[in-house]
C-alpha cells in the first residue's frame, strides 16, 4: 500500500484509528448482541456495524419524547437479482423483525427498517440463510454494484450481469467477523495474535477512505445513473457481441451544504477494457483510491476528488502503473435515457416480464393498495425472478405468458394496476426515506414528495403541459441517495420545510444539474415554478425536454451533447 503523504502529514480521523485497531471490523458487535440489558451499540460499534450492513438508527418523531433505538438493515444483492425463494425470506424478514415494508433503494437492495436490537441477530441469520448477506452493503469498502434490471433483450444482458456478480465478489472484504457474528453467533477474541493482526488482502488494515460505488450499463440505455459511480463499466456491443467495457472513474453525487470542496462530480471515461480484465482493472481502481483518497476529511474522502484535484492524465498513468499496460482508448458509444419500463414485455426467450411503479420505493400495504400481499402472492404461485431497479421500482421475469391473465387480474384484485400504473411524473420521480429514520436528514422527502408530485400534476395541467414528462428527485439532505444532482428537477433538504431546488439535468442523466434557489420553503416552492413552466410551454423547441430548456434558457449554457 502507497502511504498517501497529504494523509500522513495530518491527523487522521476518528474512523481511521479504530479500523486499524480493528482491523476485522468486528468491534464488541457479537457481546453487545448478546446483553439482553443494552439496547443499543456504541459509537466505535456504530461504525463498525455499517460495514456488516447495518445502521443504527432512531425514531426521531419520538425525540421529543425519548430516543428510540432501532435499525436499518441492507442487503448485498448485485444487479438487485433475487430468486422467488429469495424475495419471499425478505418479505418474511420485514413482516416479522421489521415494520412491514420492504424499502427499495437508489442501488438495487432491499432495506428493513424498524428493526429492534432483539430483532436483528435473527433477521441477520434468516437473510444468509437464503444466501444472500448484507456484507460490505454500508461501510468504507465497495458497495453493491449495479447492473442493468431489465429482462433479457439482447444476448449481452446475461453476460454483463454476470460480469457484475463477479466484480461484486472479487471486491468483498476478507473477514471473518460477518460470519462469526451473524452465523456462528459469537465475538470474536480481539486479543487474539491472528485477530489482532488481520489485513484485508485488497483493504489493507484500514480500508477505503470512504465508500465505492460500481455500476454497469448496456447503451443506449443509461438505468444505473453510472456516471455517477466511482467506478462504471459502460458495454460495449458490437455485431451483437460484448466486446468489452468503456472504464469510467470518478463520479459520486454527495456533499456538504455550504461547502466548497465538496461538490457532484461525474466520471471521465478513460479508455476501454475486455472482460478478461474486469476484475483486476476494478481491483487497480479500487486501490488508487485507498492510496490517495483522503483520510483526513471524511467529506472530502471519495475517488472523486482525487480525480478532480489530481487529474485524469495522472489517474490514467497510475492506473496503468498498477496494471502493468495501458488501456487503449475509449469506444463510440451513446446514453439516450435512463429509467424504467412498466407493464408486460416479451422477453428475448418468449418468456414475459412485468414492471411495475412503486412509489418511492416503498413496498407495504395500504388502504386499497395491497400491494406487498399482491407481490407475495404472486410470487408464491408464479415464482417469476424478482429485480430491483436502481428507479426503485420492480421486475417480475420469467413469466410464463399463459399466466399473463392471472397475474393481471391477481394485482388488479388487491388494487394494483398493470397498465396506467401511474402518471408519467411520478414515474420518472425518486425520493430517499429521510425523515424519521435517518440521522442524516434536514428535511423530509419520501414521506412529502409524492404530496409535491400532486401538485406539481395540477400545475403542468394548468400550463398546457399535461403528461409531460419531468425527471424529479428529492433528497433530505445533500448526500444525494436519489441522486437529485442528475435531475431535471431536483430537491435537496436543508432544513425543516426548506430545500435548494436545482435545475438542468436530462433525459440521460449524463449531465449535471445547477443551483437555482437556495433555502426555498415548501410554501414557495410551486410559486417558483408555476413561472418556469409556464414559460416553457410557450418557448420550448419542438420536442425539446425540460432540463435542456432550463439549460438553454435559464441557466443560460450551451446544452452538451453525449
Amino acid at each position: 500500500m502507497i502511504e498517501n503523504p497529504v494523509s500522513a502529514a495530518r491527523k487522521l480521523t476518528h474512523n481511521e484509528v479504530i479500523k486499524q485497531a480493528i482491523p476485522t471490523l468486528a468491534g464488541t458487535i457479537g457481546a453487545v448482541l448478546a446483553d439482553p440489558a443494552a439496547d443499543r451499540f456504541a459509537e466505535d460499534d456504530i461504525q463498525f456495524l455499517k460495514f456488516h450492513g447495518i445502521y443504527q438508527q432512531d425514531d426521531r418523531d419520538q425525540r421529543k419524547v425519548a430516543k428510540h433505538y432501532m435499525f436499518m438493515i441492507r442487503g448485498r444483492i448485485p444487479g438487485g437479482v433475487l430468486s422467488p425463494q429469495q424475495y419471499l425470506k425478505f418479505d418474511d424478514v420485514a413482516t416479522q423483525q421489521a415494520n412491514n415494508t420492504l424499502r427499495l433503494t437508489s442501488r438495487q437492495s432491499i432495506q428493513f427498517h424498524g428493526v429492534v436490537k432483539t430483532g436483528l441477530g435473527p433477521l441477520m441469520k434468516a437473510i444468509n440463510q437464503s444466501l444472500v448477506d448484507t456484507l460490505a452493503a454500508c461501510g468504507d469498502v465497495n458497495r453493491n454494484v449495479m447492473a442493468p434490471p431489465a429482462p433479457v433483450n439482447n444476448a449481452c444482458s446475461l453476460q454483463v450481469r454476470e460480469d457484475a456478480r463477479s466484480v461484486s465478489e472479487a471486491l468483498l472484504p476478507k473477514t471473518k467477523a460477518y460470519h462469526a457474528i451473524w452465523v456462528e453467533g459469537v465475538q470474536l477474541n480481539l486479543e487474539d495474535p491472528e485477530i489482532k493482526d488481520f489485513e484485508d488482502p485488497l483493504y489493507g488494515k484500514t480500508y477505503l477512505p470512504r465508500k465505492f460505488k460500481v455500476a454497469f450499463a448496456i447503451p443506449p440505455l443509461n438505468d444505473v445513473d453510472l456516471l455517477t459511480n466511482d467506478l462504471g463499466f459502460i458495454a460495449i456491443v458490437e455485431g451483437g457481441h460484448l466486446v468489452g467495457y468503456n472504464l469510467a472513474v470518478g463520479g459520486g453525487l454527495g456533499m456538504s451544504h455550504g461547502n466548497a470542496e465538496t461538490f457532484p462530480r461525474l466520471a471521465d471515461v478513460v479508455g476501454f477494457l475486455s472482460r478478461e480484465q474486469l476484475v483486476e482493472v476494478s481491483k487497480a481502481v479500487l486501490t488508487v483510491h485507498r492510496d490517495f483518497g483522503d483520510r483526513t476529511n471524511r467529506r472530502h474522502a471519495r475517488l472523486k476528488y482525487v480525480l478532480e484535484e489530481k487529474g485524469v492524465a495522472w489517474f490514467r498513468q497510475e492506473l496503468e502503473t498498477r496494471l502493468g499496460y495501458a488501456l487503449p482508448a475509449a469506444r463510440p458509444y451513446t446514453f439516450e435515457k435512463q429509467g424504467d419500463n412498466f407493464g408486460w414485455t416479451r422477453q428475448l426467450d418468449g418468456l414475459d416480464s412485468l414492471g411495475l411503479f412503486v412509489e418511492s420505493g416503498r413496498i407495504k400495504d395500504a388502504e386499497g393498495y395491497l400491494l406487498k400481499t399482491a407481490l407475495r402472492m404472486l410470487v408464491q404461485q408464479y415464482g417469476p425472478e424478482v429485480r430491483l431497479t436502481p428507479s426503485q421500482n420492480i421486475i417480475l421475469a420469467n413469466i410464463k405468458p399463459e399466466n399473463r391473465a392471472a397475474i393481471t387480474q391477481l394485482l388488479a384484485t388487491h388494487g394494483v394496476a398493470v397498465e396506467n400504473q401511474a402518471s408519467i411524473l411520478r414515474r420518472a420521480s425518486m425520493a430517499c426515506p429521510a425523515l424519521p429514520t435517518c440521522g442524516l436528514a434536514l428535511a423530509e422527502s419520501e414521506r412529502y414528495l409524492p404530496a409535491l408530485l400532486g401538485k406539481i400534476e395540477q400545475l403542468l395541467v394548468e400550463v398546457s403541459l399535461a403528461d409531460e414528462e419531468i425527471v424529479i428527485r428529492m433528497t433530505g439532505c445533500p448526500n444525494g441517495c436519489a441522486r437529485p444532482y442528475v435531475a431535471e428537477i431536483g430537491f435537496v433538504g436543508k432544513a425543516p420545510g426548506k430545500y435548494q431546488l436545482y435545475l438542468g439535468g436530462n433525459e440521460s442523466s449524463t449531465r449535471l444539474n445547477r443551483l437555482y434557489k437556495e433555502n426555498l420553503r415548501e410554501a414557495e416552492i410551486l410559486n417558483e415554478l408555476r413561472p418556469l413552466l409556464t414559460q416553457f410551454a410557450a418557448e420550448r423547441v419542438g420536442a425539446e425536454r425540460f432540463g435542456d430548456w432550463c439549460v438553454r434558457v435559464v441557466l443560460k449554457e450551451t446544452v452538451a451533447q453525449n
